[in-house]
């Protein structure tokens, strides 16, 4: 579990510090302010490889870069079992790499990344965790699992180990065969990742798709009732059929693994999520928060979940009014500012109070999204104008009839501003 995440001339603002929550914390900010690169870091900071390192078919997921090599720093706590242990590294120019203490990392636990471009990745402790020789500490085990956006589908390979994952095409068939544990977790998953009642995700038969593809591809059946490969759903779908192959596969992965070596499972799992709403219709986007928490904690009931969650989506914000709790949960957003001092243009990191603010449209216009309102850019500006005029002890006749033009040929017949603009104007007479 990541505790706290400090960056010193690292990225867009030249110190930031953060404090995570033990449960989820939400990161909200416009495009190109830092949370993409922020996940990185903390996916970094768990497992002590960037994710492009360990599979160059990424176009993510790189090494951060220090804005000044010499000041550069990198500080980080993370919680283990039985105590919380803090890191500090700085960038070597040499090396071309950050570095720090020597030596066997802590074990962070299950770790698990979705990345908003389809790839993800994943580290078990029970796999990839250094192993103890003698008195010595090796890392001579696979370092973790990266896999590209067709990876997830198809198989991961490692041109020295060979294959390291089957992929969700070949494992969902087999699962489907053997209707066992991971079968059920496969369902259930689905079953809590659906979006609202009346469109369940529930797997269909296996099927072929051509004369020259082998292979038994696993269906979805659909609520129009057709079974459809999952290789021909849709982009929302396979986002969240990933997603749920990767949590079942990883667990039950990491349930035999700890088998073998004879210990027990870990009691701890973070998920790193990079645009939860990525494809999804807004009835999945009100849903799919929730969903996770629910799947994450029904694979390991004891296990302590902590999930790092990027959103653009308002929708998201207001799905998770119901389940936020101050003593667990954070909210987190990225904002460019105005320096008073300077009259530069920065990036400000802050933690935020979470208010339940009920309508999505509310969300819009919060310091989440900074819109000036939930409507079309041209019906703000000509509202925004409108509102002026009426603010005006006296006002311009010849103005108002032609805002008032503007005005029906943007705003529907049942606006609530009608009610305003009309009560004035009929009374002072420049509308009849």
């Amino acid at each position: 579990m990541l505790k706290s995440l400090k960056l010193s001339h690292v990225g867009p603002l030249p110190e930031m510090e953060v404090e995570f929550s033990s449960r989820l914390n939400l990161i909200t900010g416009d495009n190109g302010l830092g949370k993409s690169f922020l996940l990185d870091i903390a996916w970094w900071a768990l497992t002590r490889r960037w994710p492009s390192d360990l599979n160059r078919a990424l176009t993510g997921g790189n090494m951060v870069r220090p804005n000044d090599s010499a000041k550069a720093r990198i500080d980080f706590s993370v919680s283990a079992k039985t105590k919380d242990v803090s890191y500090s590294t700085s960038f070597s120019s040499l090396d071309q790499a950050w570095t720090g203490k020597a030596g066997r990392p802590i074990n962070p636990g299950l770790v698990l990344y979705a990345m908003a471009d389809g790839s993800f990745a994943a580290w078990d402790p029970a796999r990839n965790y250094w192993l103890k020789k003698g008195n010595l500490d090796v890392q001579d085990r696979v370092p973790g699992y990266v896999f590209s956006s067709r990876e997830i589908w198809d198989g991961l390979v490692d041109s020295e180990r060979g294959l390291l994952c089957n992929g969700l095409i070949s494992d969902w068939a087999s699962w489907y065969k053997e209707k066992g544990e991971s079968y059920e977790h496969l369902c259930a998953a689905l079953a809590k990742l659906s979006p609202e009642e009346g469109e369940p995700l529930v797997m269909g038969p296996l099927t072929r798709i051509g004369l020259d593809d082998p292979r038994d591809i696993p269906t979805l059946k659909m609520p129009y009732g057709q079974n459809v490969p999952v290789v021909h759903a849709s982009s929302g779908m396979k986002r969240v059929l990933a997603i749920a192959y990767l949590l079942v596969w990883s667990w039950q992965e990491h349930v035999k693994a700890s088998a073998l070596l004879g210990q027990e499972t870990t009691p701890r799992l973070t998920f790193l999520i990079d645009e939860v709403e990525s494809h999804l219709h807004p009835r999945w986007q009100r849903s799919v928060v929730g969903a996770l928490l629910d799947v994450v904690t029904a694979l390991s009931p004891s296990a302590q979940v902590q999930i790092l969650l990027v959103t653009h989506s308002p929708l998201v914000m207001a799905s998770v009014e119901p389940r936020f709790d101050r003593s667990q949960d954070a909210w987190f957003d990225l904002d460019l500012s105005k320096n008073k001092e300077n009259g530069k243009t920065e990036v400000q990191f802050k933690q935020r109070e979470f208010v339940r603010l009920g309508e999505v449209s509310r969300w819009l216009t919060s310091d989440a999204f900074d819109l000036g309102s939930a409507r079309s850019i041209e019906s703000e500006r000509v509202l925004e104008e409108a509102s002026r005029v009426l603010s005006e002890e006296v006002i311009d006749e010849r103005l108002a009839i032609s805002l008032d033009l503007r005005l029906r040929e943007l705003l529907g017949d049942t606006d609530p501003f009608w009610i305003r603009w009309r009560y004035v104007g009929l009374k002072q007479g420049w509308l009849k």
